[in-house]
């Protein structure tokens, strides 16, 4: 269950003016136990990674099951961790509530909420603002981040993003997400427009973690980079292996023990 003390020690990593919360996110016990043990204060899941690991498509619903199975496992408080739902499987508030309350009950400190649909259109606003309301009220202690998809595989809209998020603002949301928005000058006009915490994706060749700082952004997400990431790095040595006959120098593998270690 998600503990007072849990839920505000979360919260307050939001609310460090200059110091944005830098969220890595995991895609299994390992990953998220590894970020923890360098030092990450918190944890979040990434839909990608999850889904793609289970061989099943991100962003359609598919991977309720195993996003409930990844938070049971991580329910041993020896982490905080927020969980990345899409769009919460479901556009029944009270659906997306029942969910929301069995995370709370694995101790998850918050959730990442999308208004981004699988066939790239959004969700009406709301309706999204509807199952804020009603995560709110089933899971209080829940962190709900609203995401919006307005600057994200699609013509970048400020004015509709700033409208979403008051309209998510006013439904109880706790923080604001726009992935894909990377411009410092909009940036600065969506962080004065929202009383939310503003949560952006790191991206190669964006804004630095402290330009993003001097913006006012309050946390930094990583969503399926590091996947993706160690994907590469997996094929890259095998492929290299094949190619030249010996692997290729990776100074930062974990040992056996090590990886070891991190199962509990």
């Amino acid at each position: 269950m998600t503990s007072t003390a849990s839920a505000d020690a979360f919260r307050e990593l939001h609310h460090r003016p200059g110091d944005p919360l830098l969220l890595p996110n995991a895609w299994d016990h390992a990953s998220a136990a590894a970020l923890a043990a360098a030092g990450f204060p918190a944890i979040a899941t990434t839909s990608l990674g999850v889904s793609a690991a289970a061989g099943l498509p991100d962003g359609t619903g598919a991977t309720r099951a195993e996003m409930l199975r990844l938070a049971r496992g991580f329910g041993h408080g020896k982490f905080l961790f927020t969980v990345d739902i899409e769009n919460g499987y479901s556009d029944d508030p009270a659906e997306v509530a029942d969910l929301a309350a069995e995370l709370a009950d694995t101790g998850a400190v918050g959730i990442n909420l999308e208004d981004g649909r699988a066939d790239g259109g959004l969700t009406p606003p709301h309706v999204h603002a509807a199952k804020i309301a009603a995560i709110k009220a089933a899971a209080p202690l829940l962190f709900v981040n609203a995401r919006t998809d307005t600057h994200w595989q699609r013509e970048p809209d400020t004015v509709e993003t700033v409208s979403r998020l008051a309209s998510y603002h006013d439904a109880g949301a706790d923080g604001a997400f726009v992935p894909g928005l990377n411009d410092p000058a909009t940036i600065a006009e969506v962080v004065a427009a929202t009383p939310l915490p503003l949560n952006l994706l790191a991206s190669t060749g964006g804004p630095s973690l402290k330009t993003l700082a001097d913006l006012g952004v309050r946390r930094v997400s990583l969503g399926g980079l590091l996947f993706r990431i160690a994907l590469g790095a997996a094929v890259d040595a095998a492929v290299t292996l094949r190619t030249d006959g010996v692997l290729p120098s990776m100074p930062n593998v974990p040992s056996y023990a090590a990886i070891q270690a991190l199962a509990d």
